[in-house]
């Protein structure tokens, strides 16, 4: 599958900080991201395993490092406390690390807690209007909050923790524990709220997997992490994790344990989900998708592509009619939401 080599950043708007304001998103910070760049030195992070995992532990000077150290574990308790400082004096940033792939170039900080070793992490990212609204539509409309913070051109979020989904399909899917229909279950939901909200590029390395042990079994919940292809791509398939080699396996299990029409309730049951969801928070929701229709979060060509094969999907020309993509993700949402069908009873 095609994939933008590397996708456009988007400054935010003065209509979307506006709405960063009024829900609490937007604060002022002690560092930003530019500040992190002026790093003296850097080295391979590398897992337990002994592999590269492609971010670069980075060091400073000394004065920096102390500056820095104090900033952001201000910023630590500005996501955690709403930034009471007096439940952190214990807490010390004990690791920076930098990403050297990918799109955003994240910052990993690691604060580390010293009566007891335990350790945290959250990013400092540059701020891309395309991931806030990643974020915003998430916090909004799966089961899962998102924690997140924005100042400028710079952008904080929290960590989301789970197994990386190519981890979890390697080492975690064939073990003799791990219940395969529950998988492919939850796969089929998370890729049903992927493309509801328009989140594209679910590789298998852009989400985790949050195994939760039951009193006689494991439940799964699939989590994004990278949300930087929100509404971004222009082909339809792009919105649609199946669709995507890296998650072969798990397609697979879809197929061989799930049938037809169980899959179609497992979809509809999201679906209504989602809906409940909207209806709690549709003023919210509205604030978000007028300040996204009137913004740019990709190019004329691909929103082009999009409205044509959302319109040939769903056989409706009102896509057609959508001027960008808040429109298209308006439109999709209120074309699979707002008639979402009952979910039938008594099914598992």
């Amino acid at each position: 599958m095609y994939i933008s080599k590397k996708k456009q950043f988007y400054s935010i708007s003065k209509r979307l900080r506006k709405y960063l304001r009024y829900y609490d998103r937007e604060t002022e910070l002690p560092v930003h991201y530019e500040d992190l760049l002026h790093y003296a030195d850097s080295f391979p992070y590398y897992d337990k395993q002994g592999h590269d995992t492609l971010w670069e532990s980075v060091m400073y000077e000394q004065q920096t490092q102390q500056e820095l150290n104090r900033g952001l574990t201000m910023i630590y308790a500005l996501l955690k406390t709403d930034g009471d400082m007096s439940v952190m004096e214990h807490l010390y940033v004990s690791r920076i690390d930098y990403c050297t792939f990918g799109n955003s170039n994240p910052f990993r900080v690691q604060i580390m807690n010293q009566l007891n070793d335990n350790y945290d992490y959250f990013y400092v990212k540059k701020a891309d209007a395309s991931r806030v609204y990643g974020l915003e539509l998430e916090h909004i409309l799966s089961p899962s909050r998102i924690n997140y913070l924005v100042d400028g051109d710079t952008l904080i979020e929290e960590h989301i923790a789970g197994i990386p989904g190519d981890v979890f399909i390697k080492d975690y899917v064939n073990r003799k524990i791990a219940n395969k229909v529950r998988i492919a279950k939850e796969f089929v939901k998370f890729n049903e709220r992927c493309f509801v909200r328009l989140l594209g590029d679910m590789r298998s390395y852009n989400y985790v997997v949050d195994v939760t042990p039951d009193f006689e079994d494991e439940q799964y919940r699939v989590r994004p992490i990278d949300f930087d292809q929100q509404s971004y791509e222009g082909k339809k398939t792009m919105y649609l994790p199946q669709f995507f080699k890296d998650n072969n396996v798990i397609v697979g299990l879809v197929l061989q344990l799930l049938k037809p029409d169980v899959v179609k309730q497992y979809q509809n049951e999201e679906r209504t989900l989602m809906f409940r969801r909207l209806k709690s928070a549709r003023y919210r929701l509205k604030d978000l998708i007028d300040s996204m229709r009137q913004d740019t979060i990709s190019t004329p060509e691909k929103l082009e592509q999009l409205k044509s094969e959302l319109s040939e999907h769903h056989n409706s020309k009102e896509f057609l009619k959508c001027k960008s993509m808040g429109d298209l993700v308006r439109l999709n949402l209120k074309t699979t939401l707002i008639k979402a069908p009952k979910v039938a009873a008594g099914k598992i």
